[in-house]
């Protein structure tokens, strides 16, 4: 199998929920072979682009282009196969239920040999570092494992461009670095080109041989790492591009030391079957006025003991009881509050934006939570409009969330979760998705809140932003 030429000639997309384009006049041409790392902002169309390059954009009722984007000279739905693609939730591509039968999906599809298929399976395993039985659930995988299952998968197929969107976003520094050397090994084993979407390039410098950077223009900058980081850093950095050496703004330190602990677990165990826990015992203590960071590698219970934190899953063993300032009369164990009462006390911002998504616009999204309160329109109206205007969502207001980014996604749950305002605001990998200017926004946001005497904990791989938070930090698993 050769490598894949990538071409794209005034391409651009607009979705038919939306009036603004997703991305537009984008020229580029992308030799066999090369190693390509896909830049811009937040929203500026990256995921579209790689979407479409692999196939799976949609048709014409669910949008409209314009120019021409061509894998081979053919239109990519012509040649499906040709381009194979890790999306950035990678739940989305978890097919059947077992771990090999998943793997083994795509090269059934493209009509491989069946005595070649479980060789497949078993390199690709390998090269993305899934040590696990082919027999194990993929629903019992954490959202790090998933990420490699669903490059395995790409990876049996033997595609001849690769496409990766934010392939290393929910991974901790070992797995980053893990799946960024089987990438290598797969790409030297079965060449092929190589597209990458990230915002964190660090890791991905040293492997790429040229940057495209996509603004609201179409391409605004393409040529070797060193030439377009070194000519435009400040502007591409400026923009939100995450440009090595220069520091997104840091929020200043907390004003005050932490004050009372709103939530406390004791021996704590927490498991999502019952009877099969995950991590503990545990001692935990969420504190008023205090950034608390989970850490740990990926599979070791973190977002377990954070759906645990929320009252959202019952705990397996000991103790998790809340302050009498949190629990305002109700019974001590977060689990037995009712969903309506959980908004003003817990709010939690799950790993996989999708997976809260309930309304079908922006709008509307942000005020769900209120209604349910029973707040007055004018005051809904107010919070609504504060948190599209703080986080940069004014202009997809009134968008189908569905059609967003990422990136966009995640600020959308993040700032449903505040509009009602709670005590404790759990985060599940806030910043993934987002480029260095909303990245900033959304630590300072935090800092605001942590400084408003909000409780914060965040389950994160991004040491960088429990840094900026002076976050105090629990160890879950061989962290």
């Amino acid at each position: 199998m050769t490598a894949a030429a990538l071409q794209a000639q005034g391409w651009g997309w607009r979705y038919a929920t939306r009036l603004a384009w997703a991305v537009s006049e984008v020229t580029f041409s992308i030799e066999p072979g090369e190693r390509v790392l896909l830049l811009g902002a937040s929203g500026a169309g990256k995921s579209t682009v790689l979407h479409a390059l692999g196939g799976v954009l949609g048709g014409d009722d669910e949008g409209e282009s314009t120019g021409t984007l061509l894998v081979d000279g053919a239109a990519p739905s012509a040649v499906r196969g040709r381009a194979g693609m890790v999306l950035q939730d990678p739940d989305s591509q978890a097919v059947l239920s077992r771990v090999g039968d998943d793997v083994a999906f795509g090269p059934e599809n493209l009509g491989v040999d069946p005595a070649e298929i479980p060789g497949r399976v078993r390199d690709a395993l390998d090269a993305v570092g899934l040590d696990v039985p082919l027999d194990r659930s993929t629903a019992a995988l954490s959202g790090g494992q998933k990420q490699r299952l669903a490059l395995a998968g790409v990876l049996a197929m033997r595609p001849g461009a690769l496409l990766l969107d934010e392939p290393t976003a929910n991974l901790d520094p070992d797995g980053v670095l893990e799946v960024r050397d089987a990438v290598v090994r797969a790409l030297e084993a079965v060449p092929a080109t190589l597209v990458v979407v990230e915002h964190r390039i660090d890791v991905w410098l040293p492997i790429i041989d040229r940057v495209i950077v996509l603004g609201s223009g179409g391409v605004i900058a393409d040529g070797t790492p060193d030439a377009v980081l070194a000519a435009r850093g400040p502007e591409l950095a400026a923009a939100g591009v995450w440009v090595p050496g220069i520091q997104p703004q840091l929020p200043d330190p907390p004003r005050s030391a932490p004050g009372p602990v709103l939530l406390s677990g004791r021996e704590l165990v927490v498991a999502r079957v019952p009877k099969h826990p995950v991590a503990g015992p545990l001692a935990v203590q969420v504190r008023s006025g205090e950034a608390l960071g989970i850490v740990g590698p990926n599979g070791a219970g973190k977002s377990t003991l954070a759906l645990t934190l929320a009252g959202l899953i019952p705990r397996e063993g000991g103790d998790l009881t809340a302050s009498e300032a949190l629990a305002d009369g109700l019974r001590p164990d977060p689990y037995r509050w009712r969903s309506r009462e959980l908004l003003t006390r817990m709010g939690m911002v799950f790993q996989e934006p999708e997976h809260q998504l309930l309304a079908t616009t922006v709008r509307a999204e942000l005020a769900v939570g209120l209604r349910a309160l029973k707040l007055p329109e004018a005051e809904v109206t107010r919070r609504v409009d504060e948190l599209l205007q703080r986080l940069r969502l004014d202009r997809l207001a009134e968008a189908n969330p569905y059609t967003l980014s990422g990136g966009e996604q995640r600020r959308l749950t993040v700032a449903a979760v505040l509009a009602t305002q709670p005590l404790i605001v759990l985060l599940d990998e806030p910043t993934f998705g987002q480029d260095a200017v909303t990245w900033a926004e959304l630590v300072a946001l935090m800092a605001e809140l942590r400084d408003e005497g909000r409780a914060i904990v965040a389950v994160t791989h991004d040491l960088d932003v429990l840094d900026a938070l002076h976050a105090r930090r629990l160890p879950v698993g061989a962290a």
